[in-house]
């Protein structure tokens, strides 16, 4: 990238700085995200004359929802007034170039020609953008040496934007970096004012404002991500594991659009703690999600592998054994709803019982959407990760969980009734 100003860099930001197709940041308030694109953008087009940019955001009804006021605070701010011009509806920069702002909500494809031979394409806010706006927006900028800027605060996995970048497949020619505030060398001590009193007056919507965590989307969720976060670990605080278990909850059928396979992986470290370790959910037959418990089992060195057997009854464990006959397997029959087996589980978090070895967006958004009344996700979606991960936390805390007296005795006496052992543990 072109640069001629000495603008600062945040060191998280300095990625960007390098010549890329797709460059992107994700994070919450006070990253510096918006203004290290705009300084960038300015010190681009003060080093490029003829430059020309689009800014973009999905709806844009009036110019004040656009990042042009924060353009012209960074031209004033390097004191390059003089070589831009700053017009109602764009900015002409040095050279003859220009800056636009649009909203793609209100574009075609056929109307979205007309920026082919723009330089830079900066999506702000991009969570909001559709499928379809992607669809459009990406193969217009195709100019050589075009690049495509985007930034972010995560709302839901399924974000078009997020998918993108984040999901298993990110765009080649890409860099995409976390940035918060912790990472804002020039954050103010009035915004970290606000975040002290989100963390405690917010605590359910803090992971998501401060953090860049998925938007939680449940009133009242037994999990929340402020919790989820301050309990995170990195291998440098991972204690040694005295067990480990592998829990799974199996779809009831293997069609197109069936529910997954939840199967989670905990390990209960020397020191009595709980560890959430890996995420082997997959979507299949029997036969795949079967050999994906196996292999998660075998990755792990782990001890046992505990399976709900409500839908598939003995079937469930046999599809097992057709893939290692002596394997040690547990298998847990219940009577009683899903949220009433997670709120126990629920309960080891609150307490710091639990913690997660690096993230698990995918889980982690079911965790929030599980509340005291229910599941609150999407009735198309099963919460089988949360299941899977209830089933294996409660093999390694079963004195903890499971109480004498209270509304629990229930939970305790489906769980004791279905909860067999089979050869080989």
């Amino acid at each position: 990238m072109s640069r001629s100003l000495d603008i600062p860099v945040a060191e998280c930001f300095e990625p960007l700085l390098a010549p890329m197709r797709y460059k992107g940041a994700w994070g919450g308030r006070g990253s510096g995200k918006s203004h290290t694109f705009a300084d960038l953008l300015v010190d681009n087009c003060v080093a490029r004359p003829g430059l020309r940019a689009i800014c973009i955001r999905e709806v844009q009804k009036s110019l004040k929802d656009s990042v042009k006021f924060l353009l012209e605070s960074k031209i004033n701010e390097h004191e390059v007034g003089h070589l831009f011009k700053i017009r109602k509806d764009d900015i002409v920069t040095p050279g003859g170039g220009l800056i636009v702002f649009i909203g793609l909500q209100d574009h075609t494809a056929e109307s979205l020609k007309s920026f082919e031979g723009f330089d830079v394409a900066y999506v702000e806010e991009a969570q909001s953008i559709t499928a379809r706006s992607l669809e459009l927006m990406r193969p217009t900028v195709r100019k050589p040496g075009s690049e495509l800027w985007f930034s972010w605060n995560p709302r839901h996995a399924s974000d078009p934007v997020d998918m993108l970048f984040r999901g298993p497949n990110p765009p080649p020619d890409s860099v995409v970096i976390n940035a918060n505030y912790d990472s804002n060398p020039f954050f103010t001590a009035e915004l970290e004012a606000e975040r002290a009193h989100d963390e405690i007056a917010q605590p359910d919507r803090y992971g998501h404002i401060w953090l860049g965590h998925h938007e939680p989307m449940a009133i009242g969720a037994i999990w929340d991500r402020l919790t989820l976060h301050q309990g995170r670990v990195t291998a440098e605080q991972m204690p040694e594991l005295e067990r480990i278990v592998v829990g799974v909850d199996p779809p009831t059928t293997a069609n197109p659009g069936s529910d997954e396979a939840g199967i989670i992986v905990v390990g209960l470290g020397v020191n009595g703690r709980g560890y959430v370790l890996e995420d082997f959910s997959t979507r299949g037959t029997p036969e795949k999600w079967a050999g994906r418990a196996v292999a998660a089992y075998d990755h792990a060195d782990a001890d046992v592998i505990v399976i709900e057997t409500n839908q598939g009854g003995l079937m469930c464990e046999l599809t097992l054994r057709t893939i290692r006959r002596e394997l040690p397997i547990i298998m847990v029959h219940t009577k009683i709803g899903k949220h009433l087996r997670a709120e126990p589980v629920a309960a080891l978090y609150k307490l710091g019982r639990v913690s997660h070895f690096g993230a698990f967006p995918e889980l982690e958004d079911q965790m929030v959407m599980m509340t005291a009344a229910g599941w609150e996700g999407p009735e198309h979606v099963s919460p089988d990760r949360v299941d899977a991960l209830v089933y294996a936390l409660t093999e390694l805390f079963p004195k903890l969980i499971r109480k004498k007296s209270g509304p629990v005795d229930t939970f305790d006496e489906a769980w004791e009734y279905g909860r067999n052992t089979t050869t080989g543990y």
